[in-house]
């Protein structure tokens, strides 16, 4: 071979890469994000979303958006996290199902880490959480999947998940200031009862998870996802009661998120939003394909609150527009 042919090859070569790259670039505007757990907050008509992301580096990142569909990092450097594993927050691995929520003033960000729930704070919404101590709210037992309700006496209440021959929702006053629960409320809030919660599709013990509360007109609302992550019928439903311990009431049109309302397998553990225009939303996961759960999609859907004139309870009956599913993709 000589050295003209040589330099053909090279030149060929580098015209091949050129247009490799050119295509990479062109196959990743617009690719689907895949956040499992996500949640998505809200602030100065932006969204941020966050979820768990099972590969390096390991923790959270955030991205936003101004239409909930086309979605940038939030740094100039690529990836931006809010949280990694290091000296100034516990955990090590498992980095699941995180929630932000804003207080007084401050940014905090609960997560789930080596099995425990974990809460972390920042000044600024986007900026590096951090702990005091490095350690979990309640490591007596492992417990996953946090969400911090702030009901509107003050009082705070941390709904999670907790053990015990499957995953079950647990509730219990959370001191703020102390970043602990107060042990002696911790109360279960209900175990599967429904056909839809333990299907065949997939054997395990019984899972319920993934947990969301917002409270309309007196009314708790409690949302969760049912059967293993794994199990194509992977549903979101909900519960009402007239308070923050229950006794919980489950809606008679659970799930309101399932594969046959949305069209896609595993659809589940998600949170609710509201847009700008205080339209609220439910980000979700989805399997990635009929055949391959992982790595999960991540999916945005309208919902839409009914009240019954002829009730007397004052409970919503809510559903999804299924025909307005979002799949947010990376600008």
């Amino acid at each position: 071979m000589n050295k003209y042919t040589l330099t053909l090859l090279s030149v060929a070569s580098i015209a091949f890469l050129s247009l490799f790259n050119v295509s990479l670039a062109k196959a990743q505007q617009g690719e689907e994000i895949f956040f499992a757990d996500p949640t998505i907050f809200t602030e100065n008509g932006k969204y941020y979303l966050t979820g768990t992301r099972n590969k390096a580096p390991l923790g959270f990142s955030v991205l936003e958006s101004t239409n909930l569909t086309d979605w940038e990092t939030t740094s100039d450097k690529g990836v931006h996290m809010l949280l990694e594993p290091g000296k100034d927050v516990f955990g090590e691995k498992g980095f699941w199902a995180p929630q932000i929520l804003k207080d007084k003033g401050k940014y905090f960000l609960t997560y789930t880490a080596n099995e425990q729930v974990v809460i972390a704070s920042s000044n600024t919404l986007t900026g590096r959480y951090s702990q005091t101590v490095a350690e979990p709210i309640d490591g007596s037992k492992k417990n996953i999947d946090s969400y911090i309700f702030k009901d509107d006496d003050g009082k705070y209440y941390l709904y999670h998940v907790r053990f015990n021959r499957g995953n079950f929702l647990w509730v219990a006053e959370f001191d703020f200031k102390a970043g602990k629960i107060k042990p002696e409320t911790l109360k279960q809030c209900f175990s599967n009862t429904d056909p839809w919660e333990t299907t065949p599709n997939y054997k395990s013990d019984p899972i319920m998870e993934g947990p969301t509360v917002i409270k309309l007109n007196g009314i708790y609302y409690l949302f969760y996802s049912a059967n293993h992550f794994m199990n194509i019928d992977y549903a979101v439903g909900y519960a009402t009661a007239t308070s923050p311990y229950g006794p919980w009431k489950k809606h008679p049109n659970n799930p309101i998120i399932h594969r046959s309302i949305v069209g896609e397998n595993g659809s589940g553990h998600g949170d609710i939003f509201y847009d700008n225009k205080n339209q609220p939303y439910y980000v979700y996961h989805v399997h990635y394909s009929d055949t391959q759960v992982t790595p999960r999609r991540t999916r945005i859907v309208p919902l839409e609150f009914t009240s019954d004139p002829n009730s007397t309870d004052n409970i919503y009956s809510i559903t999804v527009k299924s025909d307005q599913v979002i799949k947010p993709v990376y600008k």
